[in-house]
């Protein structure tokens, strides 16, 4: 079924008793989900008539209780269950490990979850993977049970995945396939009234439990959107409607500068175009000049403002950029990562200027000074045997440089407490309901006092 047919018939009042949305379009399959909910539950009913769950983290028990339940207040009662991975199978290996690969350094959680239904698809023991024995694999096992990834790079991913799991007390005997459990509870039926709406990425159609949604709900799919004319096809399609809904025009020239600064990606785009329509207020059109106005820096530059101003102990520059970061939509557990990672990397430079292998160092150094006098004796120290990507020593050298100039504003016992404050900023924003703003904003604060 298509999606123009789904939403016309929510609109008459044909619900489904379960919806699958599915693919690589994160944002289009966002957008689908509030266009079902808005349709099917009323605002004033969302209190104790929608739920939504994590998929890759949620009890199945508590799932069914929610899903066999009536509503409280009669009505309908949808549950929400996003990014599930019950769907994946073998197939998907390859795109799993390729996902390990994007968010290791900077989403390392998410890389955990996908390394966990690896191992669960895979058939590879969390056992054998512990200490040294994922190097007992041999090539030949793994194209075996990975069709399509050579594993040729896997010793820089894998053991950095057991050590990460093992950290965070995740196994693989922590995450169960609830595949069986889905499939009989959906073939039973559901109460009258109740809808289960399920997302997901990674989908393997001869799976049985895709096969009993097709059959008894509705599937649809928002595969890539391949190719730059294409992607600029369904931007313009989903601005247009974004705009008419706001009585709203852009000019051509404001198009061209929206995608000047977003580079005509999907959600970027709409994300800002959201807000240009909140900033024009009763004005019909937007302008070139209300793009260059609220349409600032992209996510790369407020994450280097950040870093730079936690270096340069800068507590204004730093909440600046923290607020820039959060009003851009991005997660507070990702800018904890990058966080983490320069306080890593100063407590990295403190150790090498400490060991005094190094010239002298000083604040005010030069880039220049820095390549010819500082460098060649860093290159010394990073011998072709421990090439580790999260080592200073085999970062760029101008990250090499501001990590080695700025270290010396923090002293080295500080720094080794800031990781464990940093550790229990992790733990408070996943089990708690402490505002991770701030968390975040106490944190950058204290590292940016004077005395430290």
């Amino acid at each position: 079924m298509t999606l123009e047919k789904s939403i016309i018939d929510l609109k008459k009042g044909k619900v489904a008793p379960c919806y699958l949305l599915y693919g690589e379009e994160e944002y289009l399959i966002n957008e689908t989900l509030h266009q079902i909910l808005d349709i099917i539950v009323p605002e004033s009913d969302r209190d104790f008539g929608l739920f939504f769950l994590d998929g890759e983290n949620s009890d199945f028990d508590v799932l069914k209780d929610h899903l066999l339940a009536p509503s409280l207040l009669g009505g309908r009662k949808v549950v929400v269950v996003k990014n599930t991975p019950i769907f994946q199978s073998r197939e998907n290996l390859a795109d799993l490990i390729q996902k390990i690969r994007d968010n290791i350094d900077e989403h390392p959680d998410k890389a955990a979850k996908s390394f966990l239904n690896f191992l669960k698809l895979s058939g590879f023991a969390w056992e054998d993977m512990q200490g040294s024995g994922w190097q007992k694999i041999t090539d030949e096992q793994w194209r075996k049970a990975v069709e399509g990834d050579s594993g040729d790079d896997r010793n820089k991913w894998l053991p950095r995945m057991v050590e990460i799991c093992a950290g965070r007390g995740w196994t693989s005997g922590s995450v169960a396939d609830p595949s069986e459990q889905f499939e009989e509870l959906l073939t039973q039926g559901l109460p009258a009234g109740n809808c289960l709406i399920m997302t997901a990425e990674a989908v393997d159609k001869r799976k049985k439990i895709f096969k009993v949604i097709d059959k008894s709900g509705i599937t649809l799919h928002f595969g890539e959107i391949k190719g730059e004319a294409a992607t600029r096809e369904t931007l313009k399609a989903e601005a247009r409607k974004l705009l008419d809904q706001c009585g709203k025009k852009l000019t051509p020239a404001a198009w061209i500068a929206l995608g000047k600064k977003t580079g005509f990606q999907l959600r970027p785009s709409l994300n800002e175009l959201q807000k240009l329509t909140s900033f024009v207020g009763e004005r019909s059109a937007i302008e070139e000049t209300d793009v260059e106005a609220v349409v600032g820096k992209t996510k790369e530059d407020s994450i280097f403002d950040l870093t730079t101003a936690l270096a340069e102990k800068n507590a204004r520059a730093a909440l600046l950029a923290l607020k820039g970061l959060l009003d851009q939509g991005e997660h507070h557990l990702m800018i904890l990562t990058m966080i983490s990672r320069e306080i890593r990397l100063l407590l990295q430079a403190s150790v090498l200027v400490r060991s005094g292998k190094l010239p002298r160092i000083t604040p005010s150094m030069e880039y220049g000074s820095f390549q010819k006098n500082i460098y060649p004796a860093v290159l010394g120290l990073s011998p072709a045997a421990s090439r580790k990507e999260d080592l200073l020593v085999n970062k760029h050298p101008f990250v090499i440089y501001n990590a080695l100039r700025h270290c010396s504003r923090f002293s080295y016992p500080v720094l080794l407490n800031y990781l464990d404050d940093l550790l229990d900023m992790d733990r408070a924003m996943k089990s708690s309901a402490t505002d991770p703003q701030l968390l975040l904003e106490r944190f950058l604060i204290k590292a940016c006092a004077i005395a430290s």
